[in-house]
This record gives structure tokens, C-alpha cells and sequence, in this order.
């Protein structure tokens, strides 16, 4: 293994950090627009107990590296010294072979500063190409407790699961998903469609928002499905006049053929990619592990570990099923799939239009990532009793009483504010579960409508996306 210089680490180190002489960070990080997300991030970065340490997680170009910068920036304003704020890419190969211990003294050093009066921020960027790096972190939370860690990383497999096996009570996960609507429409300069408004929800005012313009609302919402998920997407109409060759190759191409092979030794990788595409074609349609194995020839025990590693890179979200009346089913063999950023089916196949086969199933794909994080107690429902088939596509299930406590079925479609009796599912199941309201989707119908059971709350699709993102951020 080739040892670098002293001084070429150093000097490079200097260049990576360019406020410890100018007090500012690079002109084109500062240029981009943050992230709604970055000050519930900055929040608890400032305020971790000590001997603690955040990991930010999310998947390859959704503004990770931005959102560190842009947290320097905040910490620069708020009078933090700029010698005590430290950033390393930990994939840099001049730091091929060293520890993080080490990563920190050479810092310190760079920087000019003995690590002496505390009040450090300490940055790792892609710390998942460090071996054993939770293990390194967890050290540095224990010796060194007068410094904030921040790490980040794509591989979130690696990431979450050996966070979680080491770093038990010291790391903080902040997950961080492509761009939300809501997002979206503030990168693009259209937030003026969406104003916040007192609403009627459900009977009763609260805070909430409405559409300006809902039809240019609908035509950004239908952009944002094509091409909304990434901020270089988004922001160039270069990309966005091909984002196959920037989502595909540089985002998925990357993580299916060198992220996953890497960390879990997977030879065929051509196989891993076949079961993606299949899933980016049908997103929001129900899986069973018997079907998948007979259409790809995948034995079912490689699907599972193919799946999960998918899940945790996150390129797709599994949702587990419950039956008519929100039970769980204790062996799970049919669950729905959704890729976790709409614009990835553009990208691999075409731009959709209304007119396409598969535009409902993004349009529900899209609404479902705007949950974020928060889908732990996310569920469909789908059952079979006799001749009656129904499904709802999304219920809330009490943490609790693991009861059902909130369903939404999404439509791209004004029908059924006038055909209410068409929504027999959604009925069925909101009597079978004592379940007084439940919210459907639409193009452009908005208000609220008794039924014998309770009422069901009809908002546009585009309005409930941007409200749900909303939610997510705080």
C-alpha cells in the first residue's frame, strides 16, 4: 500500500476545507438551493448530547454532500470558529488505508488548531468506503467527546445495519430521501401555486394549504414524476433532456454494479438488475415470491436477500399487506413494491404522459414517497373472501392498538367525487374496521362527503402530495 506524504495529505486537506481562510464555503455549493430538510439537520447536529454522532443516510445524488456544506455555512454565521469545523471525503484515495483517529489528527493538524477547548465539528463524507468504520466512529464518540461527528453515505446497507450492530446509543440516523414535491417546487420557482391557507379538514379549521392554480399544479406534479427526484435533475435542462444517462448510469447503474456487489459479494449482477427493472416497470403493483421466482428464475431465499438489499440501498420500499379487517400476516409472502423516487422509471424506460398504462401506478408511486421516513406503520390492505376482492392502498396503522387509523386511496381521477358507490373497497373496509373517515385522491375535486359510516375527504392529488412532503419535513 503506497504511504502519501505528509504534506500531500495536508495540502489536500487544506483545499477540502477553503473557510479556514476565506470563511466561506465553495461558490457552487453556496449557489444551490437547500434542502427543506437541512434545518430539522442542523437542529441536531447542534444540539446531540456529546458522545453522539449523526449519520446521514440517503441514497446516491439527493444532496447529501450539499447539505453538509450547507450546514458549515449555518455554523460559519452562527460564529463557530472556522478552524474548529473539519470536512473529509472519506473515498478520497489519498486516505486509502488510514483510521478515522488518524482522518481526525491530520485535521487538526491541517487546520492549525491542538484539538485543545473543544467545540469541534467533525464531517466524514461517504464514510461507508472506510472498513469497519462504525466501529472506528464509535471510538472517536467515546475519546474524543468534546467533538461532533457527522457522517454520511450512499451504501445505506452497510450503513444502517452496522450502525445499528455497533453503534448502539451513540449514532443518530437522519434519513434524507430524493426530493419531496414540495421541494420540487420551490427548486423550480413555483411555489406560488400552494398557499397556506385555514382549511376544512374533516369538519373542522386547522392549518393547512391549497392550489393557487391547480391546474398548473397538476402539470408541475406530472413533471415532478418524470423528472422531480433529483436537484441536478431538476435544476438542468441539460439532464432533464436525458435523464437516463444521469439517473440510470450514475445513480442506479452504480449502486447495482459496484455498491451491492462490493459489500455483499454478488456475482451475477446482471440478475440483481433484471429484478430492479422488473420492479421499476411495476411499481405499486402486489409481488408474491412464487411468481417472482418462476418469471426471473430466482430462487426465492436469493430474492429475499436481493430484495432486502434493494430496500436498504434505497432504490425501492417494501409495504406489507393486512387483511380487510388491519391484521398482519405473521408469514409474509405478497407485499407491493415501490421505487422510492418516481423519475427512476423515466429514466430507465421514457417519460410517462396521462395516457400510459403506468402513469397511476407513479401517480401512487409519487404520493407514497412523499411520506419520507415516516412509513413504519404504513400498510396496504388486500383481501379475497369468496368473490369479493378488495384492496385500500394505504392504511395507518395505531403504533399502539395496531389499529386502523388513517386510510388514503389514491385516484387520478375526479369519478369518484360523484360516484361515491364505486369506492366499495374503501367502504368495506372502513366498516369492517369502525373507521369514520378516510381521504381519497383526485384531479381537481376537493370537500368533504358523508357516507352511513362517517365522511371521506376529497382533495387533488397534487395538493395531498405537497401537504404530505410538508409533514415529512417537520
Amino acid at each position: 500500500m503506497v504511504n502519501f506524504p505528509e504534506e500531500q495529505i495536508l495540502r489536500r486537506m487544506v483545499v477540502d476545507n477553503p473557510w479556514w481562510s476565506s470563511g466561506q464555503i465553495f461558490d457552487d455549493y453556496d449557489s444551490m438551493k437547500p434542502r427543506l430538510f437541512l434545518h430539522p439537520f442542523i437542529e441536531l447536529v447542534t444540539t446531540l448530547p456529546k458522545g453522539r454522532s449523526v449519520i446521514l443516510l440517503g441514497p446516491r445524488r439527493v444532496g447529501k454532500t450539499v447539505m453538509m456544506f450547507h450546514t458549515i455555512k449555518t455554523l460559519l454565521a452562527s460564529g463557530v470558529s472556522s478552524r474548529k469545523i473539519l470536512y473529509l471525503s472519506v473515498d478520497a484515495p489519498l486516505y486509502s488505508g488510514m483510521t478515522l483517529e488518524e482522518m481526525v489528527d491530520y485535521l487538526l493538524k491541517a487546520s492549525k488548531s491542538d484539538g485543545s477547548a473543544g467545540g469541534y465539528y467533525i464531517f466524514f463524507d461517504e464514510i461507508q468506503y472506510l472498513k469497519d468504520w462504525e466501529t472506528h466512529l464509535k471510538v472517536l464518540c467515546d475519546s474524543r467527546r468534546d467533538m461532533r461527528f457527522v457522517a454520511s453515505g450512499s451504501a445505506a446497507a452497510a450503513l444502517k445495519m452496522k450502525s445499528m450492530e455497533s453503534g448502539a446509543g451513540r449514532f443518530t440516523h437522519f434519513p434524507l430521501p430524493p426530493l419531496l414535491f414540495c421541494e420540487y417546487l420551490t427548486m423550480v420557482g413555483a411555489e406560488r401555486l400552494v398557499a397556506p391557507v385555514k382549511v376544512k379538514w374533516f369538519g373542522e379549521m386547522t392549518d393547512g394549504y391549497d392550489a393557487v392554480d391547480i391546474v398548473e399544479l397538476n402539470e408541475r406534479f406530472i413533471d415532478y414524476i418524470n423528472f422531480g427526484g433529483y436537484p441536478e435533475v431538476v435544476s438542468s435542462m441539460q439532464l432533464r433532456r436525458n435523464p437516463g444517462r444521469y439517473i440510470k448510469e450514475d445513480i442506479v447503474d452504480k449502486v447495482l454494479l459496484k455498491d451491492l456487489p462490493g459489500l455483499y459479494g454478488i456475482g451475477d449482477t446482471r440478475e440483481l438488475y433484471r429484478l430492479f427493472i422488473h420492479m421499476v416497470f411495476r411499481s405499486g403493483e402486489e409481488f408474491t415470491y412464487e411468481d417472482l421466482s418462476k418469471e426471473s428464475g430466482i430462487r426465492k431465499e436469493t430474492l429475499r436477500r436481493y430484495i432486502d438489499y434493494l430496500e436498504s440501498s434505497f432504490l425501492i420500499k417494501v409495504l406489507h399487506k393486512i387483511d380487510e379487517n388491519a391484521r398482519r400476516f405473521q408469514r409474509v409472502t405478497t407485499f407491493k413494491v415501490y421505487v422510492t423516487n418516481p423519475s427512476i422509471f423515466a429514466a430507465v424506460f421514457s417519460p410517462l404522459t396521462q395516457s400510459d398504462a403506468a402513469f397511476n401506478h407513479m401517480v401512487e408511486t409519487a404520493v407514497f414517497c412523499q411520506f419520507g421516513a415516516d412509513t413504519d406503520e404504513l400498510y396496504y390492505s388486500n383481501w379475497k373472501k369468496g368473490r369479493q376482492n378488495g384492496e385500500v392502498d394505504l392504511v395507518k396503522l395505531d403504533m399502539l392498538s395496531q389499529k386502523a387509523a388513517r386510510a388514503v386511496e389514491i385516484k387520478w381521477s375526479d369519478r369518484y367525487y360523484r360516484q361515491i358507490s364505486e369506492l366499495k373497497s374503501l367502504l368495506t373496509f372502513m366498516t369492517a374496521n369502525n373507521l369514520h373517515r378516510a381521504v381519497v385522491t383526485t384531479i381537481t375535486e376537493s370537500g368533504e362527503k358523508a357516507i352511513d359510516s362517517g365522511s371521506l375527504q376529497f382533495v387533488p392529488t397534487a395538493l395531498y402530495a405537497y401537504t404530505k412532503g410538508r409533514e415529512s419535513v417537520k
